[in-house]
């Protein structure tokens, strides 16, 4: 099986274009090796994603076609105690840090808006 649809069904990337740019990209690499999209795969290989700060190393337990639910998936591979380790203890430092707190930038609403001519007009007589 190819390893951009086995990326894709084992939902590590939400479609397979983005599991391939990841690949030409160098994010994915079979057994310590960089590869091309159309790999094949078989149980037993071992995988390293790299996706944003986190880095996964895996091993193939399963192949299937087909994108599953969530839980299904996770059957599909293991990942290493010490990958799943560092990831988490990554994700609690940069949550600490600050790192996953959304500062949306959007204009205010109308409510807003009017607090706002409120407040200006009031400071000038």
């Amino acid at each position: 099986m190819r390893i951009d649809k086995w990326l894709w069904a084992a939902r590590f990337y939400k479609t397979r274009s983005l599991a391939t740019d990841a690949i030409n990209g160098g994010k994915v690499h079979l057994n310590g090796d960089r590869i091309k999209p159309s790999r094949q795969l078989v149980t037993g290989d071992t995988l390293t994603i790299q996706k944003g700060a986190y880095r996964f190393e895996l091993v193939v337990q399963r192949l299937t076609a087909q994108r599953r639910p969530a839980e299904e998936a996770r059957t599909l591979y293991s990942e290493s105690e010490q990958s799943a380790e560092k990831r988490h203890e990554l994700y609690a430092q940069r949550k600490l840090e600050g790192h996953n707190v959304l500062h949306p930038e959007r204009r205010p609403d109308k409510r807003t808006r009017r607090l706002i001519h409120r407040f200006k007009q009031q400071g000038n007589p």
